[in-house]
């Protein structure tokens, strides 16, 4: 990938832009994954045009066939890109640890006063918003993935699988294999057609009042090396695993960590930290955090480079546009479940418009706009407007 020159463009500049800006993401990025991939085109993208937005939806389809959260390990591509293994590194912890911090601060109050400031009126206001955010993204992104009928069909399928009730882990390598094969028919006439395969690591599989740090950092290690889908699967895990199976968090700890992952910004799975600090306080909060974590660094440094190779490779260009329009899909599922979920009131459908126009009009960046709405939904709330 080639730069645009710089005044200083040394390896020590590129380090301390990717801290400084992904420390800085990290500090706004509310919403979720779906507004996170949009915050990453808008600013890596169409501001500071690292990569084309071709190679932004590669790396975004490849991240979602590796285990981990993927808004995180886009977030680690995109400082591999500009800075090697020092900037994934660098760009990843920079990203994480401010969501990070302020989990285990509202840990340590949660664990103090009994409960969670009421967060539910600046929720409320950001829904709507993220809706509108991831909006106005798959629109910019829709023209370099959709590329003809065949990319356009990927879209939709993987759209309506999820939509239908099927499973993200399996519709976007069933739909990308099956849109791999049709492209590559079109592109090498009477040639044999190649199938691409995806290969998916296996899940793995007495109570204890309160776990070790070992204990700890061994079962985040493990969620972290086979999560595979959004943050409900994440959920899903630490239910099984550390309310039922091992009786280290009550259900309702774990509602409250899920609440927090979501209220803070950055990535959502930064619930593992509040839940780390719950059973062994900061070195528990530091420790699940750092082992749920790990892998995506270790798959983002290896599936990076393979990406470019494979992009010149005729069937694998096939199988990364196919994927690429398929991710677009499962964004665009998401965004159907969200507005579902979010625009039940004038309100809600007044805060998601505006955000809309002054995103797509005024080119008002989403760093703004969404804890902007939170502030709008308290503002609301004390009003006497219902939002949800």
């Amino acid at each position: 990938m080639t730069h645009a020159p710089r005044p200083d463009d040394s390896r020590a500049a590129r380090l301390r832009e990717v801290g400084l800006l992904f420390f800085a993401l990290g500090c706004v990025a509310f919403g979720g994954p779906a507004a996170h991939l949009a915050l990453l085109e808008e600013w890596f993208v169409v501001r500071r045009r690292w990569l084309t937005r071709a190679h932004f939806l590669d790396l975004m389809g490849a991240t979602n066939l590796i285990p981990g959260p993927n808004s995180t390990e886009m977030v680690m591509h995109l400082a591999y890109e500009r800075a090697g293994w020092a900037g994934l590194v660098v760009g990843g912890v920079a990203f994480i640890a401010p969501a990070a911090a302020l989990a285990t601060g509202l840990a340590a109050l949660y664990v103090r006063y009994g409960a969670l400031p009421s967060v539910q009126p600046a929720l409320a206001g950001l829904k709507p918003a993220v809706v509108a955010v991831v909006a106005h993204a798959l629109l910019r992104l829709a023209p370099a993935a959709v590329r003809g009928w065949a990319t356009g069909a990927c879209v939709a399928a993987s759209a309506a699988l999820v939509l239908l009730g099927g499973s993200e882990i399996a519709a976007l390598p069933a739909v990308g294999a099956a849109g791999a094969v049709v492209l590559y028919a079109q592109r090498r006439p009477g040639a044999p057609l190649a199938c691409a395969g995806v290969l998916a690591l296996p899940a793995a599989g007495a109570a204890a009042d309160l776990p070790t740090l070992g204990a700890l950092a061994l079962f985040f290690l493990k969620v972290g090396s086979v999560l595979y889908g959004s943050g409900y699967v994440l959920v899903a895990f630490m239910e099984g695993g550390l309310v039922e199976q091992h009786g280290w968090l009550t259900r309702p700890e774990l509602l409250d960590a899920v609440a927090a992952g979501q209220f803070t910004p950055g990535p959502v799975s930064t619930a593992v930290t509040f839940a780390g600090y719950l059973m062994a306080g900061v070195p528990g909060a530091l420790v699940s955090t750092a082992a749920f974590f790990l892998p995506s660094f270790f798959f983002v440094g290896l599936l990076n480079p393979l990406v470019h190779r494979l992009r010149r490779r005729t069937w694998a260009g096939c199988f990364l546009d196919a994927v690429a329009a398929a991710s677009l899909g499962l964004m665009a599922a998401v965004l159907v479940d969200l507005g579902a979920a979010a625009l039940r009131t004038g309100a809600a459908w007044a805060i998601g418009a505006a955000t809309l126009l002054l995103a797509a009009r005024c080119k008002t960046s989403a760093a703004w706009l969404i804890p902007g709405s939170a502030l709008a939904g308290w503002l609301l709330h004390a009003a006497g407007f219902a939002l949800g």
